[in-house]
């Protein structure tokens, strides 16, 4: 994002499929930056849940209702931005799970 804006180095887009998987995505990163010790700056719209933004300085999350995804365009406003692919983590399978 450097090359776009001078902000931050990296936006993180991610979409869930209701209000709560967002604001669950939204929990998740912020439990694992506090055990790993990174703060976090900002964040706005936990309470509707339809877009969750978690500002982390050099790195900023938009967490998404996928309605919403779609109506802001985020990679559409930002697509001059070089893409980063992160692989997406394979399901696991029923037997994966603990006993």
């Amino acid at each position: 994002m450097r090359k776009a804006t001078n902000f931050c180095d990296y936006f993180v887009v991610c979409s869930g499929v209701s209000d709560r998987q967002v604001q669950s995505i939204a929990e998740g990163i912020e439990e694992g930056l506090k055990k790993n010790h990174i703060q976090v700056r900002g964040a706005q719209g936990s309470q509707s849940g339809t877009w969750v933004l978690l500002d982390m300085g050099d790195v900023v999350a938009h967490i998404f209702e996928v309605q919403a995804r779609e109506f802001y365009g985020l990679e559409y406003l930002w697509q001059d931005a070089p893409k980063v692919n992160w692989p997406a983590r394979p399901k696991k399978k029923n037997n994966d799970f603990p006993h």
